[in-house]
């Protein structure tokens, strides 16, 4: 029996089958108690798996049926593992009263888990509590913290713990940086890179470049993309990891170089570009203008058999909305509701309506907005309408969608004033002041750097 107990341990450590683990967990049911060993194994594979809730079950079961029950410490932190993956942090407390009775309250890994799970489940005050009881910490144990800490926007106190680390990896720098980006501290995310790989010089992982990378493009900072580039590009990380190469793209396209973010596309090899891939650049296109870029980068993908989302045609009609492609925009917009069968939504609406509004098109703008569903009909529409009818002067239509505008809501001053500088510009300056005491007698907020005046 026990070499056949060992035996089944050796096969659970060296599969991945959830119907073949599932076959002998059947198996195990139906024998003698089989060993601590062999339970922990399984365990071990349902809390890493796809259902974790399957190993707090057998648990339960086990613990019903041989009380009191002790695992051993690989047991209890693969468990404690499935408590922090499921955000039970009940029954994680209460695992933590049976690592203490089980004799591991001072066990390094058991109490990294607990400490963890805390952590995830956002009870900061309890795994405070356990770090500062470990006699013995690991990097794992920091490092543990200071991500939880960050993750709920504990801020000063996981910096804090930062600096007192006795060492620190490239995975502390990286749970770090990730929390400064995912804060909106954006500059201290990049100075902590810098700090990390330049004067340091611990090489980044791909995972502490897709952490930077956001930061780069929410302040804009060209420089700081090529310094990261070469870091990724070296490692292989562009090659091997196409959320790294998708990434760069976007983020070149953000910081004003399309032709950096071109570059790297281009050297993404077909049988590896996604449509993330594709979508990013013709976003790219889009941002800058590149109407006709974009347009035949999208035919490009069509080519190579990747069929658009909602996020590729929103990035397509915005393309053609900044490029003036008007006919193409709306080829676009009839082959994403007809042959791709994608539902638009309010954003493909307005893009729409911005493209032909820009260029002049009012009536079929109008048309338009008055076609999109209640469901998700939003005044943005005909703000964005009523823009292009005061660049374009039309004051018939500007003063039905004001009607409109303000059946939906009335109390945003930069409509009146559009409206007013619509008349203004006809020098019916009478309508204007109308509209302007309107303004004033709805109490409607003002909005810095308008003037009807």
């Amino acid at each position: 029996m026990r070499h056949r107990h060992y035996l089944l341990a050796l096969v659970l450590k060296n599969i991945s089958s959830r119907q073949a683990i599932q076959q002998i967990h059947a198996q195990l049911i139906t024998t003698a108690f089989p060993s601590i060993a062999l339970w922990s194994s399984l365990l071990r594979h349902y809390s890493l798996g796809s259902f974790p809730e399957e190993s707090l079950l057998i648990f339960k079961h086990l613990q019903l049926q041989h009380s009191p029950l002790f695992f051993d410490s690989y047991a209890y932190s693969f468990l404690i593992k499935a408590c922090a993956n499921l955000g039970f942090s009940q029954l994680g407390s209460q695992l933590h009263s049976l690592t203490v009775k089980a004799g591991f309250e001072f066990h390094v890994y058991v109490q990294t888990a607990l400490l963890n799970m805390y952590a995830v489940c956002g009870s900061l005050g309890e795994a405070h509590q356990v770090f500062d009881e470990m006699p013995d910490r690991n990097l794992v144990t920091w490092n543990a913290l200071i991500t939880g800490l960050m993750k709920w926007g504990e801020i000063g106190l996981a910096r804090a713990l930062f600096d007192r680390m006795p060492s620190q990896n490239v995975v502390s720098w990286t749970g770090i940086i990730d929390g400064y980006a995912r804060l909106n501290q954006y500059h201290e995310a990049l100075f902590l890179f810098r700090r990390m790989a330049v004067e340091k010089g611990i090489k980044p992982t791909e995972v502490t470049i897709l952490a930077i990378l956001p930061a780069i493009w929410n302040t804009g900072c060209l420089e700081s993309c090529q310094l990261v580039h070469p870091f990724g590009e070296k490692s292989g990380f562009i090659e091997s990891d196409i959320r790294v190469a998708n990434s760069l793209i976007d983020t070149y396209a953000k910081c004003g170089c399309i032709e950096s973010a071109a570059k790297v596309f281009e050297g993404i090899g077909c049988e590896k570009r996604n449509l993330v891939s594709w979508t990013s650049i013709i976003s790219g296109f889009a941002m800058h203008g590149m109407g006709k870029q974009a347009a035949n980068s999208f035919k490009r993908m069509e080519d190579e058999c990747l069929k658009p989302n909602r996020v590729t045609f929103l990035s397509i009609l915005n393309a053609c909305s900044h490029g003036g492609l008007v006919e193409e925009g709306l080829v676009f917009f009839r082959k994403m509701v007809n042959e791709c069968q994608v539902e638009p939504d309010i954003k493909h609406y307005g893009c729409l309506v911005d493209m032909l509004g820009r260029a002049g098109t009012l009536e079929e703008a109008e048309k338009i907005a008055l076609q999109i569903p209640n469901e998700i009909e939003n005044v943005v529409i005909w703000r964005t309408l009523l823009g292009a009818c005061s660049f374009h002067g039309n004051i018939q239509m500007g003063e039905r969608v004001m009607r409109k505008i303000l059946d939906m809501e009335k109390r945003y001053g930069g409509d009146y004033v559009l409206l007013s500088n619509i008349f203004a510009g006809f020098g019916r300056f009478e309508d204007a002041e109308r509209v302007r005491r309107l303004m004033d007698e709805s109490n409607a907020p003002k909005v810095p750097g308008l003037s009807s005046s």
